[in-house]
């Protein structure tokens, strides 16, 4: 209806008499024209432009609408946060004194036009954080003159920065950020001399910085984070004088810091992290005393942090993390007294650890992965009072510091987070751990600390995360760790630890992952550890433990290996049944002459033939068991013999580098384990049971059964034997295969070889496999976008790691993709095809490449060359297979929905961030989504050549992640 209004307006405005209009302005002028034109194209679900009436004489009093109170005329539209949708009316080009428009943070769609930067009066144009999209036409800005401030920041607009930029003269404030954009920075963006302010960052923008950044003289911040620019800095960056702000991180940056930045001595932040800048960090930088953030983490600067380090006294913030930086670190940054983090970690610092460190009240100290050596105690002692109320998080981890930890780690009350693990410290755990109140994470795991865990451990009362494995520590699990109720993670494992189970343990009711592993550990598990609803993890294998597992909750599924190795310990996961109280038998005494209540009445004594019920039972069972027995004897002969009568027996065959073996006869088969001698005489039976079958795949059915050490495994028994090369030749793989270890990679333990009979036996991994979790899980199992993620950038990992060993494999789809109980990914099922006597495609796409919609187009093609691009491809797949929660290849009543085109569509739509899961709930950051999918279509690319290599996906997605990493967890 309202449209229809301003539509009857509008032609009475043209119908009616120059006079009538005149009188018409009085009451309707064009500003409440444009305004009602405007508001019809908008949908407002808060009624926040209830208030624009088109009835009003003027609009002046609307919410979100300032006027010049000298001509009355609208001169600013501010509708920040209303919660609009819709798209940007033409109607506003009516106001032709509006100097101000700002629309951000709604949710309007579509293009812009060009006629909104051509009003004659406006100033300000903010269009940030909508969901405008599509390519802005190279004279977009041609008639920009007045134009002070634009931004369009956080929309999807694509496509190349307009040239015409250069014809904004009067732009002070340029904001592209968070978009699409991509080509080379247009070369005139330079001549805007009066520019204040730049901010490119988030897009995909490439190509060297162009020529003529010296003439920037008004220049303030410049930002060109996280894009893909490459070259030298420019040495005309020294030349902007007024620069605070100088952004340009997560690039392609290289060679040395131009020596012109030391003339840029009003500057407070300089981030370049993550390029590949060489070097060493200049003597120079001194001169920059204005700095307060110094980022140059992420790499390649060598040498010594120079001396004139400690002239910047304005320094808050200096990370250098991840680069070869050597030596100690100079004395003169004690000088640096408003420095509050410190990050140096990943470098190859040498010496003690400064105590100068200490004296400053830092926040963060990160130190963590050099080889520092030396004590703490000098170090802390070397602290002032009010210093220690300051540092929340303190990481040494991973260098070679010794000696004890000192008792004054206590004096560091507000500390949230203390990492000495992986050094050679030793003595007791001070009992002043338990004054730090605030300790989210302590891990002194990996060092030789023993004695007892301390009572006073129970004070740490907010500690979420517990490691303490990995050194010699004794004595019992002090029932004060029930006071943790905050506990999510505790690691104990490969200690000495004696005693029971608290039984305070059971009140952690936040537990997520347990492991006490590897200790001396005795008693019964208390049964109050089944109301623990959060676990997922609870490993107490190697102890010596006894008595009947917990039933109920997460001791009904947990796997056999977290309870292996306690020979005591009974049920279903130990594989062990628990003996059952039975009656006392009936004595009878031969003599009396009495019908005593529960024995046989003497008229029927001399009668020994007749039994009581409870033996009839018992032989029952026996004969039932004798002649089960018999059954599967049967059942295994006729098998055996359907199979291979040379299969009939396992010899055990040793190798140069694998276990010793001891044989039967000459025409036995061959089994080979590549480490530790494991009895497998146990497992044979799964291979006749159906039961024990996991899965069936292109090489054939994988079973699940349990060595005769209590370890599980998954033996696959290979249906191609057909195909299969020689006994020597298949040998020669296998082994190479098993000498394969990757944390992403299901790991080959051994093998069975008959000529009509092949056994591969891996290792089992218990959390099943991706695709059960992408589209057989309950809602209760989802996965978040974190685990997703890590799934994507370990199975990466893993496809890396194969193809740097020249092996392809062929058959990735995520039925092959197994998760291991901590929810990292392994690859499966890789390498088999180099059994095969010849990479032949149709045997590669009719036996193996089973699983519709991951082949590479490749395939079909009897000219293309078969290499590891068709795993990127299959990968491409996976990954949007991961993000969207899609299948590769959906069915629908009259459509066939290909994944790759779907996804392909939306981004060309600007609408790819609809493809992700519904069910995350939105529960996921945009900026790490939209490049992982656009990832996945690049490695979908149909010429092989286009793909990137897995190492180069790699780095994009450790790219990709690094932004989020610190953030919280989103689930």
């Amino acid at each position: 209806m309202e449209m229809r209004k301003v539509f009857g307006i509008v032609i009475l405005c043209i119908l009616v008499s120059p006079i009538s209009v005149k009188a018409l302005n009085l009451s309707f002028n064009d500003d409440i024209l444009g305004l009602m034109v405007f508001k019809a194209d908008v949908q407002d679900p808060q009624g926040k432009l209830v208030s624009w009436n088109e009835e009003d004489d003027s609009p002046c009093g609307w919410d979100g609408i300032h006027c010049n109170p000298r001509s009355n005329r609208v001169s600013q539209i501010v509708l920040d946060g209303f919660g609009l949708s819709g798209k940007i009316s033409r109607g506003l080009m009516r106001l032709q004194f509006l100097r101000k428009l700002s629309l951000a943070k709604n949710n309007f769609t579509g293009s812009i036009s060009s006629s909104v930067v051509q009003l004659a009066y406006l100033r300000i144009l903010d269009l940030s954080e909508n969901n405008l999209f599509g390519t802005i036409p190279g004279d977009f800005f041609e008639q920009c003159g007045p134009l002070r401030s634009i931004s369009l920041a956080k929309n999807k607009f694509s496509g190349k920065v307009p040239e015409s930029l250069n014809s904004c003269v009067a732009l002070g404030s340029l904001n592209l950020s968070s978009n699409q954009f991509s080509g080379l920075l247009p070369s005139g963006i330079w001549s805007l001399n009066g520019l204040r302010s730049l901010d490119l960052s988030d897009n995909l923008l490439d190509g060297e910085i162009p020529v003529g950044i010296e003439g920037m003289y008004n220049l303030r911040a410049i930002n060109l984070r996280k894009n893909h620019l490459k070259g030298e800095v420019p040495d005309g960056i020294g030349s902007c004088l007024l620069l605070r702000s100088i952004d340009l991180s997560e690039n392609y940056f290289t060679g040395e810091l131009p020596k012109t930045m030391q003339m840029l001595s009003l500057c407070n932040e300089l981030i370049l992290k993550h390029n590949a800048l060489v070097g060493t960090v200049p003597e120079w930088i001194g001169e920059m005393k204005s700095l307060e953030m110094l980022d140059l983490s992420g790499n390649n600067f060598s040498g010594q942090l120079p001396n004139s380090a400690g002239k910047l006294q304005s320094l808050k913030l200096l990370n250098v993390s991840r680069n070869g930086i050597s030596g100690d670190l100079p004395k003169s940054m004690s000088s640096c007294v408003n420095l509050m983090a410190l990050d140096v970690s990943h470098n190859s610092l040498t010496g003690d650890l400064p105590p100068w460190v200490f004296k400053l009240g830092l926040r963060q100290v990160l130190f963590s992965e050099n080889k520092l050596s030396g004590g703490l105690k000098n170090a802390f002692a070397s602290s002032l009072d009010n210093s220690r109320q300051k540092l929340l998080a303190l990481d040494i981890s991973r260098n070679e510091l010794a000696g004890e930890i000192p008792l004054a780690i206590g004096d560091f009350h507000s500390l949230q987070s203390l990492n000495l693990s992986r050094n050679s410290l030793v003595g007791n755990i001070p009992e002043t751990v338990g004054h730090l109140k605030s300790l989210d994470v302590l891990d002194l795991s990996e060092n030789q600390l023993n004695g007892s865990i301390p009572l006073e451990l129970g004070g740490a009362y907010s500690l979420r995360e517990l490691k303490l494995e990995k050194n010699a520590l004794t004595g019992e699990i002090p029932t004060s760790i029930g006071n943790c109720s905050a506990l999510l993670s505790l690691s104990l494992s490969h200690n000495g630890l004696t005693g029971p189970l608290p039984a305070t343990l059971a009140k952690l009711s936040k537990l997520q992952n347990v492991d006490l592993s590897f200790n001396k550990l005795t008693g019964i598990l208390p049964k109050q550890l089944v109301n623990l609803g959060h676990l997922e993890l609870f490993n107490i294998s190697h102890n010596q433990l006894k008595g009947e597992l917990p039933s109920g909750g997460f001791f009904n599924t947990i796997s056999p290996y977290s309870v292996s190795a306690n020979p005591s310990l009974c049920g279903a996961a130990a594989n062990r049944s628990c003996p059952t109280v039975l009656p006392k038998p009936i004595v009878l005494n031969p003599n009396s002459t009495e019908s005593i209540p529960g024995t046989i009445p003497p008229t029927v004594r001399h009668e020994k033939k007749i039994l009581s019920i409870s033996a009839l039972i018992a032989i029952s069972a026996a004969a039932i068991i004798v002649v089960g027995v018999i059954a599967i004897t049967v059942l295994n002969l006729r098998v055996r013999s359907a199979t291979s009568h040379s299969a009939a027996t396992l010899t055990f065959s040793g190798g140069d580098d694998y276990s010793p073996s001891q044989s039967t006869d000459a025409n036995s088969g061959k089994l080979v384990m590549f480490s530790g001698e494991l009895d497998f005489s146990t497992g044979s039976h799964a291979l006749l049971n159906k039961d024990c079958e996991l899965g069936r795949g292109g090489f054939g059915a994988v079973y699940r059964t349990v060595l005769g050490d209590g370890m599980p495994v998954a033996i696959k028994k290979l249906t191609v034997s057909g195909l299969v090369k020689s006994q020597v030749d298949f040998e020669k793989e296998v082994k190479k295969l098993g000498k394969i270890h990757h944390p992403n990679l299901v790991a080959l333990q051994g093998y069975y070889w008959t000529p009509s009979l092949q056994l591969l036996i891996y290792e089992f991994i218990t959390g099943g496999n991706l695709y059960q979790h992408i589209h057989e899980g309950s809602s209760k199992n989802l996965l978040s976008w974190n685990e997703r993620f890590n799934v994507i950038l370990g199975t990466a990992k893993g496809l890396a790691n194969l193809h740097q060993m020249n092996i392809i494999h062929y058959n990735l789809k995520s039925s092959n993709i197994l998760i291991d109980s901590s929810g990292d990914p392994k690859v499966a099922d890789y390498g088999l095809a180099r059994l095969l006597p010849m990479l032949d495609r149709y045997v590669l796409s009719s036996k193996i490449q089973s699983a519709l919609g991951y082949m590479a187009p490749e395939f079909a093609c009897k000219t293309v060359k078969i290499t590891d691009k068709c795993d990127v491809y299959g990968f491409g797949v996976l990954v949007l297979e991961i993000v969207t929660g899609k299948k590769p290849v959906e069915y629908m009543e009259d459509d066939v929905i290909v994944l790759c085109d779907m996804v392909r569509g939306a981004l060309e739509e600007g609408k790819v961030e609809e493809c992700v899961d519904k069910r995350l709930h939105g529960k996921f950051p945009a900026e790490e989504a939209i490049p992982v999918m656009k990832l996945g279509l690049i490695c979908t690319s149909q010429v092989p050549s286009n793909r990137p290599n897995m190492a180069e996906v790699v780095n994009l997605l450790e790219m990709i992640r690094w932004p989020s990493e610190g953030q919280e967890e989103l689930v």
